[in-house]
């Protein structure tokens, strides 16, 4: 762990985070600056490109359906992607609020900013209210159903940072909220919201359950310990089995939601379309090969590689619109 350093008058100085050494925050950032960003997990993108791939789906999707591909599709693309960053860094920040207190307990999120002093409660709060402002002046860009929507999605991400505390699944808390960006795209698309968007939302929720059981094992001792639950200690020695069928559950879902997104177009184009949840599956089959819960640099690698997994499909997707 890095030690944050304190100044006489107890103010910490601008250190590293434990779990996110050696980044462009660390580098190049402004000093102070680098709380607030390490609030948004600036100095970890995965988890924005984890928020922002269901969205790209759902364009892409949704253009195979309608046969259209617009500059207003290049707008939500581009909405989507700026919101993804911000909407990450706010629903980080109130993470870190409500868990100040549990990561002050665990090695690998003690030296995170609140609990090391970088930032303070008030700070955060603000901090948080800013860029979730600014993702509210992008959502009113949209149409009506899709700034709905955007209103409703602040339930799961207000309720995912308690769930850990009241249920075994927290995951699926984490993916309701991370998946949102699927429905929010294919209203922003259409103009309306279909069955298609809600079976690609639920292929987004069982990803989420697989990659962030791998995540959820870095910290299984620390956990126990301090009474938080995951799915990763809910599976204990019998993870690879439930990633199994998370992997399963992803593939069969998503291909259902490309062939209801492509039944009116070519057969050649269905099939080339199906070929991304399979090319996928083979990277979550790639994932589960090398799983090891006791080895938590891999665990972070395996994690990490699941921005590649989600853009795999949007190659298939691409081609298939062209055909």
């Amino acid at each position: 762990m890095t030690e944050i350093d304190k100044t006489p008058e107890g103010e910490a100085q601008f250190g590293t985070v434990a779990d996110s050494a050696d980044n462009w925050v660390d580098h190049f950032a402004p000093s102070p600056t680098r709380g607030y960003l390490r609030l948004s997990r600036a100095d970890r993108p995965i988890g924005t490109w984890l928020l922002y791939v269901p969205c790209l789906w759902a364009v892409a999707l949704a253009s195979l359906m309608t046969g259209s591909f617009t500059t207003f599709s290049v707008w939500i693309i581009a909405g989507c992607g700026i919101g993804a960053f911000l909407m990450r860094g706010a629903g980080c920040t109130w993470n870190d609020i409500t868990d100040r207190e549990f990561d002050a307990k665990v090695a690998r999120t003690r030296s995170r900013p609140i609990p090391s002093g970088q930032v303070s409660v008030k700070g955060a709060y603000i901090w948080m209210a800013a860029q979730a402002l600014v993702s509210l002046a992008i959502l009113l860009s949209f149409p009506m159903t899709a700034i709905g929507l955007g209103f409703l999605s602040i339930i799961p991400v207000a309720i995912y940072p308690f769930a850990k505390r009241f249920t075994w699944w927290p995951q699926v808390f984490l993916g309701l909220a991370f998946n949102w960006g699927a429905l929010l795209a294919w209203a922003a698309s259409t103009g309306s919201l279909g069955w298609t968007a809600v079976v690609l939302y639920v292929a987004g929720i069982s990803w989420t359950l697989f990659y962030d059981t791998i995540y959820a094992h870095q910290d299984t001792e620390d956990d126990a310990l301090i009474g938080v639950k995951s799915t990763a200690r809910l599976f204990g020695d019998n993870t690879s089995t439930w990633l199994r069928y998370f992997l399963i559950g992803t593939v069969l879902l998503l291909g259902l939601a490309v062939v209801m997104a492509t039944i009116d177009r070519s057969f050649l184009s269905l099939v080339v379309a199906l070929g991304g949840p399979w090319a996928m599956g083979w990277h979550l089959m790639w994932q589960l090969g090398r799983f090891d819960p006791d080895d938590n640099d891999r665990l972070l690698m395996l994690f990490r590689s699941n921005r590649n997994a989600g853009l795999i499909p949007l190659v298939f997707f691409a081609v298939a619109f062209f055909l």
